[in-house]
């Protein structure tokens, strides 16, 4: 195992929200590293190839750099080349493709185990920590037999390698109309399946119409107020209003939404309130119950991940880090 030198802070996670934390806490001359499981942004990057963010320029902007795009909208893409940007801006020391297996310690000496790509161990030491994992990374499983099947997909990327198959999208929020779009527009056969009774109101308005307007029209097959059963090679086993059905299938895609890695926060010692699992947080510090431990971004508001996004989750930086600059001050 490889031993590092002290740091005063460790941020775990390379989101923007990560990032962002990164760049007030050097603002403010704490030395400060950043591991991340996979790439910087790494979210983002598991995003449709193709999408288009609902926001605009200036809200996924950090350290006040600019952020500038062709359309009134940015894209994927050019949200990863700006936050490469930035991280290059600002020489944040980042470890990629390197997992946290245990925090252990105290405030003020807390010890952090990794381990990186090539399956080696490291071994830091900090003074503090902050979280800021976000949810992506876990997708909320069907629950259903064959479900770990290859052909069972939670992250849509793009739709080319789909044409002329029969394919099942699970879910009726964005990420599924707007798979279930995609796909359609390619040549694929789609199948979609909602346990509610039609695409959800938060779909994006210049969205749903359309995917309705497909289900209408018959050109996308809609079955609501259904569930998948069971997983089959060939085919998928559905529970409909009519009864039970047989589709002949060649994918899923399971775009049932994500959440945060909860076996890790309690792992580190995170207190969750039992009924939202927010996690226990100073609401001035973001400081948890665990003493020196910090959460930042989306996994502050536990399985209610709709009311922080990158919009406001990266306002968390400045706020973490001129209270852990406060602690460091005192000592």
């Amino acid at each position: 195992m490889s031993e590092h030198p002290a740091f005063d802070t460790i941020v775990i996670g390379a989101g923007p929200t990560g990032l962002a934390c990164g760049i007030e806490l050097k603002r403010r001359d704490i030395d400060t590293l950043i591991l991340d499981k996979g790439c910087v942004v790494n979210s983002l990057y598991n995003y449709p190839t193709h999408m288009t963010f609902f926001t605009t320029p200036e809200l996924l902007e950090i350290g006040d750099i600019p952020m500038t795009s062709l359309n009134e909208k940015p894209t994927r893409t050019e949200a990863l080349k700006y936050y490469r940007r930035v991280a290059d801006h600002y020489r944040l020391r980042v470890h990629q493709y390197e997992t946290v297996n245990r925090i252990g310690g105290c405030d003020g000496a807390f010890s952090i185990s990794t381990t990186d790509r090539l399956g080696l161990e490291h071994l830091y030491a900090a003074k503090k920590i902050v979280i800021a994992t976000g949810y992506y990374d876990v997708p909320n499983l069907l629950g259903v037999p064959g479900e770990e099947l290859s052909k069972v997909i939670h992250y849509y990327r793009e739709p080319h390698p789909y044409y002329d198959h029969d394919v099942i999208v699970v879910g009726a929020k964005n990420s599924a109309a707007i798979a279930a779009l995609e796909l359609y527009w390619t040549g694929a056969r789609v199948t979609l399946v909602h346990r509610g009774p039609g695409i959800h109101h938060h779909v994006k308005y210049w969205i749903k119409p359309n995917i309705e307007n497909r289900i209408k029209n018959g050109e996308i097959q809609g079955y609501f107020g259904s569930r998948v059963t069971r997983i089959h090679p060939d085919r998928v086993e559905l529970e409909t209003p009519a009864g039970p059905l047989a589709l002949r299938n060649d994918f899923v895609f399971a775009m049932t939404g994500y959440s945060p890695d909860l076996k890790f926060l309690n792992a580190a010692g995170i207190t969750l309130e039992p009924d939202t699992l927010r996690p226990r947080t100073d609401p001035a510090t973001l400081e948890s119950e665990r003493k020196g431990v910090f959460l930042a971004g989306v996994i502050v508001a536990g399985m209610h991940t709709n009311e922080i996004f990158i919009e406001n989750g990266r306002f968390h930086g400045r706020q973490i880090a001129q209270a852990i600059h406060a602690q460091l001050d005192r000592k």
